[in-house]
This record gives C-alpha cells, structure tokens and sequence, in this order.
C-alpha cells in the first residue's frame, strides 16, 4: 500500500500537465489526518537514531532512509453507504479488526510486518480525549477497544504502551477504501491451502489459487470463522497474505503505461487513508512511498506478536513473556 501511494501519487500529477494543478488539489483534499503528536505530547518512546544521509548538503531533496515505525489500522467502521454494505452491522462506532506495526530497516529495503490480534488483553492507558478530558486506565482490556474509546491517538498510545516503541506514523484505512485500491490495482492473486466457507463474510473459496476483486479481498481480509480455529489469529494469515499480494500487484502493475489506473489508484488511495499530520500531504505520501522503492515481498517478513490463550478467558489471548518483548525489541 506504501509503494503503490508513492507509485501512483507521484506519476498522476505527471500524466497531464493541463490537469495537474486540479489532480494535486483533489489527491490532497481527500486525504484525512490527526495530530496525533500534539495529542500525545512529549511522554512517549524515543524516536529511532538514524544514520546520517550518505547524500551530500547540495544534492538536492534525497529522498528519506531511515528507520521508520508506522502503526497502519484497518478500521471497521460502517459510516457510510459503502462500508456499511461491504462490513454489515449497524452505522455506530468503529474498531480497529486489523493492526499491524510495520517496521522498516535502515535504508529501506526490508520490512517486518507485526499483527498484533484485536483480541489481546492488554492495559489500556489514560488517552486525551478530541472533547477534553481523558479516558480511565482500563487493565485486562481488549487491545481493539482503545480505538473505539480514542480513535487513532488512543490506538497510537496503547501499542506504544505495550511495546515501549516509537509510532513515527499512523495510517488507517476502512472497508471501502480497501476493496477500491484492490479494485483499482487490477485486483490481487492468492492461494488458499484450504476450502473457506464463511457465511459472516460471505465468501466461499475452493483451495487453490485465486484472482481476488476489492470486495472478494476484503472478505477474505475479514474471515475467521471459515478457517482453522475460527479465531481472529487464523485471519491474521490470511490479512499476512494480502499484504505481500499487494506487493507483488503493484511490482507487476506498470501504472505509467495506464493513465486511467493510474490515476484510480492515486484517488483510491488518497480517499480511503487517515494518517499522522506527518503523512498529510500528497508531498509526504509521495516521500515515502518513492523511499521503498527497492521494498518488494521477498524482502518483507509477516509475523504475528506471540501471544498464549489468556488465563482468565481461552477466547482471549494475551502476549507470551519473554518473547513478545524480544521481538519489540528488535524494532526499537
């Protein structure tokens, strides 16, 4: 999703010079962001040291390579008449069903991919609440109700929280958002090692190998109880499947040769993220994303934060002493 941002945001603004004032000024108007860093203030893990850029002072604008945490949220609101057709359920509230912390090396070339389940029992902190005021400390609390009760900078403060590393940035993207960048990228090729039949997220899937539309992938994306366990950590391989998918689509998407692609996924994008006010602008998406240029699937490891059934409750979980905490470590 980063590469394609950087990809296709860079290139639309190219494809025609009569339309590229207009292009820049819709990409940019769509794009939704919180200050999460105002919210948050200073009480917070340290930022990651980086080496220096090898560029020199005159080489003009090189592009960002160090180390980054970006904390990316897939949310399950059903606000509007899309996403309440794609996720069912009634319009309140929304969760955050996917979280994963994306970590990416210095020099931008590797990346490691950490779900962390919404089912974990974690302590959710005090969060700074939008109207004023702060929400109570909450212990033994499922990790995906900090987004309910504090949107993006309660999420940003708990995984910090429980990790004690940095978030550099935040991205969120919901339902529709998804299908539409799938969609727009010609869609996405999986394999499935078992038959998926699964009535909550109405999709039915022969094992084997198979070309995935939006609404298709984004099924798959929420499917738990057509798996293994039926539980959220079965889903999770699969949403770990979908993210090199997508890589691997966008590697063999050749977007230039495309306009019209192109600039649909330019407008996908843009429409379906909330990001940090560090990610709020065509400028930064384009930074980033054109920075991960050499990051492809096989370069990018999927793993799950280790977690044991809870003691309290076996359809919870909670993190597995010591090793969650080495893996976090490694990321710092």
């Amino acid at each position: 999703m980063l590469r394609a941002a950087g990809i296709a945001l860079g290139c639309a603004l190219i494809v025609s010079l009569a339309g590229a004032a207009w292009a820049y000024w819709h990409l940019n108007q769509n794009i939704k962001s919180v200050d999460i860093d105002s919210a948050l203030g200073d009480d917070r893990p340290a930022r990651a040291m980086s080496t220096p850029s090898p560029y020199g002072a005159a080489s003009p604008s090189p592009l960002p390579s160090g180390a980054l945490n970006i904390l990316v949220l897939g949310s399950d609101s059903r606000d509007g008449k899309r996403n309440k057709e794609l996720g069912g359920g009634s319009s309140g509230g929304a969760r955050s069903d996917t979280a994963m912390v994306i970590h990416l090396d210095e020099g931008r070339t590797k990346a490691t991919v950490v779900s962390i389940p919404r089912d974990t029992l974690v302590t959710r902190p005090s969060c700074p609440r939008e109207s004023g005021g702060s929400t109570s400390v909450s212990y033994g609390a499922m990790f995906n109700t900090a987004y309910s009760v504090g949107g993006p900078v309660c999420a940003v403060k708990t995984v910090e929280s429980m990790t004690n590393v940095r978030m550099d940035h935040y991205i969120e993207i919901d339902f529709a958002g998804f299908a539409d960048l799938v969609d727009a990228l010609g869609g996405v090729t999986v394999t499935t090692d078992e038959d998926i039949s699964d009535e909550d997220s109405h999709l039915e899937l022969e094992a084997g190998t198979h070309h995935l539309d939006g609404t298709k992938a984004l099924a798959l994306a929420r499917t738990r109880h057509g798996i293994g366990d039926q539980s959220d950590l079965g889903r999770i391989g699969l949403q770990q499947q979908l993210v090199k998918a997508l890589l691997d689509q966008v590697d063999s998407t050749n977007l230039l040769t495309n306009p019209t692609r192109l600039y649909r996924v330019a407008d996908a994008l843009t429409d379906s993220l909330t990001t940090d006010t560090g990610l709020n602008s065509l400028t930064e998406l384009m930074s980033l994303g054109q920075s991960l240029k050499a990051l492809s699937s096989s370069t990018t490891e999927t793993v799950m934060m280790p977690v044991v059934p809870a003691p309290s409750d076996p359809n919870r979980v909670v993190a597995n002493e010591p090793e969650a905490s080495e893996l976090w470590e490694s990321l710092r």
